[in-house]
Order: structure tokens, then sequence, then C-alpha cells
């Protein structure tokens, strides 16, 4: 499928252009601000089908509004039932299109020429109102407050909030192109209305609050909960802003005649992640837990991990090296300890069940 996209070199247009040359079924076709009409019309005579993303909403002048929605809409509309065949269109439109002011005229004024083309020709006709799209890419400083948080906030700029309860409703620019991809391959004949099944709410506070705390998360270590949802999302996109300068950062090592121990990353309910290393010879550990759980993962060297449970005395030992990726636990109860058996340098992976509290260890030293 020849996929026309207006707007390919803006925030969704960009994002839609790269997610369709991933797949073998679509071919993307590109239409942007210095092309002509005549162009789209060339291009319109190649298409399978249109998803309509150009628009303005920042013009110099107040008359661009029209030129730039409704009637580039409307040209578009007239070049699609001018082929005579019954090209499928998406038109991007806006939550803003029911408000009465020059930008939601001109986007109503858009949806009313893909409505015609609909009504007239039967032509497949798909309009999507959408709230603020947030994701990588968009511009920041321009007119998506995530962009601007997220740029100023990793490039150690000042944010302005007016009012911190201010109420947003977005939607994550990978869950509009995946709608879109979706409903090429699905529209019916005539019009439909379309929507982004997932849309988030949040507060201008909150929003500012959530990705201050990602940039924290490098000097705490602790991580946010980054695994689903809106913060997921805001994550993706925080990172995104970041210049390649900050692409890495340090974290604290502290060593001794033994080897170094270093934490990598903490969680706020799963525990945290730290490496350690041993010369050979070194013991480590000797120690037994009441609750704390830990999985160690010799990645280099070999090891000897030493068991003895603490009432009944009875021993119990674990050989593993990093030629044998092999987790081994330790077991609340049981006094244990590891030793680099090796002739290199011994390195280990740890997990712990709990970020370590150094008023609370639960940390008992006992010899094995």
């Amino acid at each position: 499928m020849r996929v026309l996209v207006t707007g390919s070199k803006g925030f969704v247009g960009t994002n839609l252009t790269v997610r369709l040359g991933e797949l073998a079924c679509y071919e993307a076709i590109g239409f942007a601000r210095e092309d002509s009409l005549d162009d789209l019309a060339e291009r319109v005579g190649r298409a399978d089908a249109v998803v309509h993303l150009a628009g303005v909403n920042r013009p110099k002048d107040i008359k661009e509004f029209a030129e730039g929605n409704a009637n580039l809409t409307a040209e578009l509309c007239d070049l699609i039932a001018a082929t005579g065949r019954r090209i499928p269109l998406i038109i991007s439109s806006s939550v803003q299109a029911d408000l009465d002011n020059p930008y939601g005229e001109s986007k109503r004024g858009a949806e009313v020429a893909g409505e015609t083309l609909a009504e007239r020709t039967g032509n497949p006709v798909s309009i999507y109102r959408l709230p603020g799209v947030f994701g990588k890419w968009c511009r920041p400083n321009y007119n998506s407050v995530v962009a601007t948080f997220c740029h100023n906030i990793a490039n150690d700029l000042p944010i302005q909030i007016s009012d911190t309860a201010f109420a947003l409703s977005l939607v994550y620019v990978d869950d509009v192109v995946g709608e879109f991809i979706r409903a090429l391959d699905a529209m019916p004949a005539g019009l439909s209305r379309g929507e982004v099944s997932t849309v988030y709410g949040i507060t201008l506070g909150d929003l500012a609050a959530q990705i201050e705390a990602f940039k924290n998360c490098r000097e705490s270590l602790v991580s946010e909960r980054v695994g689903a949802g809106l913060v997921r999302a805001l994550y993706a996109t925080y990172v995104s802003y970041l210049p390649p300068a900050k692409f890495a950062y340090d974290l604290p090592k502290y060593g001794d005649e033994r080897g170094v121990f270093v934490e990598m990353l903490k969680t706020q309910d799963s525990g945290q992640f730290s490496f350690f290393t041993a010369h050979p010879g070194i013991t480590r550990g000797g120690h037994y837990h009441h609750t704390k759980t830990e999985k160690f993962l010799v990645i280099k060297g070999s090891a000897r991990f030493g068991f003895r449970h603490i009432v009944t005395n009875e021993p119990y030992e674990v050989f593993t090296s990093g030629d044998r990726p092999q987790v081994v636990e330790t077991v609340p109860g049981w006094t244990h300890d590891i030793t680099n058996i090796g002739g290199e340098e011994m390195v280990v992976m740890l997990w712990a069940n709990e970020i370590f509290d150094r008023a609370q260890p639960d940390t008992i030293a006992c010899k094995v």
C-alpha cells in the first residue's frame, strides 16, 4: 500500500513515515511544506491511501489558519475525487475544532471538506479529533507543553507554569501512529470518526514533577515506574530530549582490598541491581538475612558459594562460573558467602529484593 503522508516532515508525520518504512507492506510517499499543489496532485495520483497531517497551528498571519488547514484539506479532497478512485483518507483534526477561535474554525473547515468528500463519493474518510500529542521528535517551546518541559528539564533550562492545576488531555505518538496504521486496512466506505483508544490525563503540576523525577533518578538511582502507561511514554519522551553529551552518566564506586562494589539501579518496590568484583582468593559476604533475598550471577571468573543453616548448621555449597549462566539465590536463615576460586578477577551481578537501608539492613554478620 502506497500511503501519502501530508506533513511528512512534521512531528507526527515523521513518526508515521518511519514506522511505515519498517513495515514491508507499506510505502510512504511524503508531502511537506516546501512541496507545491502540483506535487500534491501527482502524489495523490500514485497513492493507495492518504494520511493528512499537514496543517498550521502557529502562523505569523491569522489568515494562514484557513489557508493551511481548511483550504489545503479542500484541495486534497478535490484531488482525491478527481482520480475517480476511492482512496481511504485519514484526517488529523483537533479537539479544538468545536471552539470559537480561528484555529478551531479552520480545523472544523478541514473536517467539513472531508465530510463532503465522503458524502458525495462514498470515499472512505476517517476524522480523528486528537488532544495534545506527545513523544519523540516533537518541537519544544512551540505548541507542546510535554515537549517543552522534557527539552528544558533535560537541558537544565527553566520551565514556567501558570496554573499547576490545569488539566491536560494527552495521547502518545506511538499510539496515534499505531491507530492510523490499523485504520488504513479497515476503513469503511463513507464517513467515520476514529479515536485513539488510550487518552491520558494529568495536571501541569504533576507533569512537571514527573519529568523532574526522571532527571533526579540519575542521582538517587531510584527509577520511576517506567514500565507501563503514561509514565512509560513520558520517560521515553524525556530521554529523547537528552543531548548526546548526557547519554552516559557516572555511578559511585566503592572499593577496598577485596575489589569494588557499584550500585546501578534501584526501584521503588522491586529491589535494586548492582555488581561487585573480587580478586583471586577473596571471600565476600559472611552474613544472613531474615527476610531480604538476593540473586547472584557470576559473569566473569569462578565462584564457590558457601551456605550454612543458622539453626541446624546444615552446610551446602554451589560452584559456578561466568561460562555457565546460573543464578544463585540466597535464602533467609542461611548464612552465605562467595569466594573467588579462579585465577582472575571475578565479576558478579547482584539483585536484592529491597533497597539497602542502613538503619534496618537485615544483614547479620555470621561466618559460614
